[in-house]
């Protein structure tokens, strides 16, 4: 038997322990099943995690948890290996349910307790208004459904103000991300009129940012008006269930968002046909006694209606000729900063940007630039 170079007290050998699992293994990531789930005061949380040959105690603040957990669960933690006074344990940083049942689980037991607290009640919900024309946005600028949120927006009516809170939308400190954006846009001194939270499709895995607790209740709380767009049409976030309107996907957030123009314009030329339609209707009761002042008024009404509908499809041939669409059928191109906005100055050198043609959309790097004569 060697004997030990030096003799460590039990205080200094766990110490030394955890320094060199502090050095070693700052942050492991670790799956399994949960087993003797259980919170003490509302303020600790204690568990094990198994498998088929090993069982691991944990520990973490309650505050720290985001979502509901039960025995049978299966959960990956971010954690900090720890020997401590009542033996080896995890001390858990971030917990999410990981596999379909499991994330169906911790999602239904999170709604029927969010759910009892009133937080998904139809009377909590605001109507989002008319024509908003300044929007807020959070989502990842470099995602398929941002571009197709703007896409739908130009193609509808454009000329927004759009703002966009570029953020992750999935993983580890998404939903923190999200939260930060939210609040900023409610501190804001010139808010938009409503906030829409955005993200293409993906598998539950993927959407469950979305399911955190603390940014289900931001969303609830939130002073302005939101619209979340996640997933597919099947998808289903508790997100979703929190915002005062619910998109099937970023682009039928848009859809909402916004009216076509086009239907507009054919909504006030039927007005205006009813208008004119009524007043014949009504100079006919007259009937044969109708006096030379009347058919002066008719005829006066027909050639002001007619003059109405020229403006009106002058107006509409003007905005269609403003449509991005058609401009970009001439040859021209719509050039993006990564951020997504429309780029209205020079880039830096080295700069990402997003080049739309009538045909394909480019991914570009400025290289060189010169300034025009």
């Amino acid at each position: 038997m060697i004997a030990p170079k030096q003799i460590f007290s039990v205080s200094d050998a766990a110490a030394v322990i955890n320094q060199t699992l502090e050095y070693a293994f700052p942050l492991i990531s670790v799956t399994g099943e949960v087993a003797n789930f259980k919170i003490s005061g509302q303020k600790w949380v204690f568990f094990d995690l198994k498998d088929e040959a090993m069982s691991l105690k944990c520990f973490m603040p309650a505050w720290n948890l985001r979502t509901e957990v039960a025995d049978g669960m299966t959960v990956i933690v971010a954690a900090r290996p720890r020997l401590g006074r009542y033996g080896f344990s995890l001390n858990i940083e971030t917990l999410r349910p990981t596999g379909e049942g499991s994330i169906k689980k911790a999602f239904e037991l999170l709604r029927a307790k969010l759910t009892v607290e009133g937080l998904f009640a139809p009377e909590r919900k605001r109507s989002l208004p008319d024509l908003p024309a300044h929007i807020g946005v959070i989502s990842s600028t470099g995602a398929a459904g941002y571009r197709d949120f703007l896409k739908i927006l130009d193609a509808r009516f454009g000329n927004m103000r759009v703002k966009v809170a570029d953020t992750a939308v999935q993983g580890d400190g998404a939903a923190d991300q999200m939260i930060r954006a939210l609040e900023y846009f409610n501190t804001s001194s010139h808010p938009p009129e409503v906030v829409a939270i955005l993200r293409g499709g993906g598998s539950r895995d993927d959407l469950a940012a979305f399911d955190d607790e603390r940014l289900v209740r931001a969303i609830a709380g939130s002073r302005l008006p939101t619209i979340v767009g996640v997933g597919h049409e099947i998808d289903e976030t508790l997100a979703d269930l929190a915002a005062d309107v619910r998109a099937s996907t970023p682009s039928n957030a848009a859809e909402i968002l916004v009216p076509d123009r086009r239907e507009i314009v054919a909504t006030l030329v039927a007005e205006l046909r009813r208008v004119v339609t009524a007043t014949e209707n009504q100079l006919d009761e007259v009937g044969g006694n109708t006096s030379d002042s009347l058919d002066v008024i008719s005829t006066r009404l027909d050639q002001t209606v007619e003059r109405a509908e020229q403006n009106l499809k002058r107006l509409t041939g003007m905005l269609k000729q403003l449509d991005p669409k058609v401009v970009l059928g001439r040859g021209y191109a719509i050039v993006r900063a990564e951020n997504g906005q429309v780029l209205r100055q020079s880039p830096s050198l080295g700069e990402r940007l997003c080049i739309e043609t009538s045909v394909a959309e480019i991914d570009a790097e400025v290289v060189a630039m010169r300034k025009k004569v």
